[in-house]
C-alpha cells in the first residue's frame, strides 16, 4: 500500500491546530502527519505534540517555504509515496485530501494543485488571482484554473524534482508550479473547499499582487527564452 505524508506548516495556530490534526487523522488514517511549528510564540507546539503526531520546530519564524523544506528533509529515507501540503489555519478542508490521492494514483499524475470556487473567494483576492493565473497560463503555455492554491499534493518523484526550487512566501505556490512545468511533470487540478478567515488589506493585497506578478513574468520570460 502506498504511504501518504501530510505536511502542515503552522505559525501561531493554537486556535486551529487541534481541529486540523483531528480532521487529518479522520481522513488520512495510517498516514504520516507532520506539523512544522515555524517559530510560533503561542501554544501551537504544545497542542500539536499532545495530539500524537510528528512535530518539528523552528526556533525562529522562517516562513512557509522553509517549513515545507524542513518537512521534505524529514521525509528523506522514509517510506512515503505521496506528499500533501495544506495550511494549518483551516482555510482548506482536509476532507478533500482523498480527491488528490485518487488522481495521483489512478491518473498517474505527478503534481496536483487544488482549484478554488471563485464565487466563494472575496473580490479583491479573486482579481489578484485572475491576473496571476492569466499571466502564468500565457507565459508557460498552460490552462490552469488556479495557480496559487496552497493545497497541493505530489508524488515522491515530483518532490525530489521541486524541493530545491522552494523559497519565499507569496510566490511559493507559483514556484512549485513553475518547477513542475519546467521538469515536465504531469499536472492536474481538483476542486477544493475554502473558507476565508482573513481578508488582506488593500495595500498589503496590492503589494502581493505586484510581487507575485513580477515573479511570474520574470520566470515566464526566462522559460520562453530557453524553449
Amino acid at each position: 500500500m502506498n504511504k501518504v505524508a501530510l505536511i502542515l506548516p503552522a505559525y501561531n495556530e493554537e486556535k486551529n491546530i487541534k481541529s486540523v490534526i483531528s480532521e487529518a487523522k479522520k481522513f488520512l488514517p495510517n498516514s504520516m502527519i507532520i506539523v512544522i511549528d515555524d517559530g510560533s510564540v503561542d501554544r501551537t507546539f504544545e497542542i500539536a505534540k499532545k495530539s500524537g503526531v510528528i512535530v518539528l520546530r523552528h526556533e525562529k519564524n522562517k516562513g512557509k517555504g522553509e517549513a515545507i523544506k524542513t518537512g521534505f528533509n524529514y521525509l528523506k529515507g522514509k517510506d512515503v509515496s505521496y506528499i500533501i501540503i495544506a495550511d494549518a489555519d483551516r482555510q482548506y478542508k482536509i476532507k478533500d485530501v482523498p480527491k488528490f490521492i485518487k488522481v495521483l494514483k489512478e491518473e498517474k499524475v505527478d503534481f496536483v494543485m487544488g482549484k478554488r470556487d471563485w464565487s466563494k473567494v472575496p473580490l479583491r483576492h479573486r482579481l489578484g488571482n485572475y491576473i496571476w493565473r492569466t499571466s502564468f497560463n500565457i507565459l508557460f503555455g498552460q490552462k490552469m484554473e488556479d495557480t496559487n492554491c496552497g493545497f497541493v499534493a505530489f508524488s515522491r518523484k515530483a518532490m525530489e524534482k521541486i524541493k530545491d526550487d522552494i523559497h519565499g512566501g507569496y510566490i511559493l505556490e507559483d514556484q512549485m508550479l513553475i518547477s513542475a512545468v519546467k521538469n515536465k511533470l504531469k499536472i492536474a487540478q481538483v476542486p477544493v473547499t475554502i473558507t476565508y478567515n482573513k481578508i488582506s488589506g488593500i495595500l498589503r493585497g496590492l503589494r502581493m499582487v505586484l510581487g507575485v506578478l513580477i515573479f511570474v513574468i520574470k520566470e515566464g520570460i526566462k522559460y520562453r527564452l530557453k524553449k
